[in-house]
């Protein structure tokens, strides 16, 4: 099976320790987090993704906001950059030890964070990344 995630969620997955939204939420993510771990692929997709599945059935849920929209091409475009190569939705990449390694030390130092601008769970993430990535929940750190 594929797992399909928006660009952001590219940059979520690295720092995910097991918080989120809802109970719901964060259960679909761990599930998601053993998925990748195990060696799926990722198709990269426009839009709501298999992560905010859980949020989808809210009265407004945030996942269709210009500003997750805006996440989504700020991230694409600073991963398309970092590993050299046009993304697109659709494109399958394969999340490897290799893979999350770079993504990581660019995330850490800043490189690929511009989509992370104003994101309530900065902090974290950033807390997450100077601990070089204790207890992340996808790959190894």
């Amino acid at each position: 099976m594929t797992v399909r995630l928006r660009a952001h969620h590219l940059l979520c997955i690295l720092t995910f320790v097991g918080e989120g939204y809802t109970p719901a939420f964060t259960d679909n993510y761990r599930r998601i987090t053993e998925r990748l771990t195990a060696g799926e692929e990722i198709e990269l997709v426009s839009g709501p993704d298999d992560i905010c599945a859980p949020l989808l059935d809210e009265q407004d849920p945030h996942c269709f906001n210009a500003s997750v929209l805006e996440r989504d091409a700020l991230a694409l475009a600073d991963v398309a950059t970092l590993l050299g190569k046009k993304l697109e939705p659709g494109a399958v990449i394969m999340p490897d030890a290799r893979l999350l390694a770079e993504l990581r030390r660019n995330f850490a130092g800043g490189q690929i964070r511009r989509a992370c601008s104003r994101c309530e769970w900065g902090d974290l993430c950033n807390r997450i990344a100077e601990g070089r990535f204790a207890g992340v929940l996808v790959g190894q750190a």
